[in-house]
């Protein structure tokens, strides 16, 4: 049975489901930035899917990729698979762009975090939801 691991659960608001994918937005309004949970239990690793469910996961990162060009005009869509603080399988897509407050280096360990109000985050999870159902 998947159960969302309680770390990605207290620092994301749900977005969509998708065929294999559970759609978070990250709570940091620095950056637009989603998670990608495979609604898989117990992996870890990308290549831990079966061969479908790769393609699929490749699939729902390029629909999230797109959605965030057309929704924020990114200079560059950064795509990662970490897992070190969250050992489940999840993929983060995170627009940058040239003046954001880490450019160019990477998002993480950056130090620049702020969570979204409320009704800024149910905005944006709305536009975002929209979208990707607009495929």
């Amino acid at each position: 049975m998947f159960h969302l691991h309680e770390r990605l659960e207290a620092d994301t608001a749900p977005v969509a489901e998708l065929g294999l994918c559970r759609v978070l937005l990250m709570d940091n309004r620095v950056w637009p930035w989603l998670i990608l949970v495979p609604a898989r239990p117990a992996l870890t690793e990308i290549h831990q899917l079966p061969q479908a469910d790769q393609h699929r996961l490749m699939d729902e990162i390029s629909l999230a990729s797109q959605v965030f060009e057309r929704l924020f005009r990114p200079d560059k869509i950064n795509v990662g698979a970490l897992g070190n603080m969250v050992p489940q399988l999840h993929v983060h897509v995170i627009a940058r762009t040239k003046g954001d407050p880490a450019w160019p280096g990477p998002v993480w360990g950056s130090g620049f975090a702020e969570r979204y109000g409320a009704a800024e985050r149910d905005v944006l999870v709305a536009r975002v939801r929209a979208a990707l159902n607009q495929k």
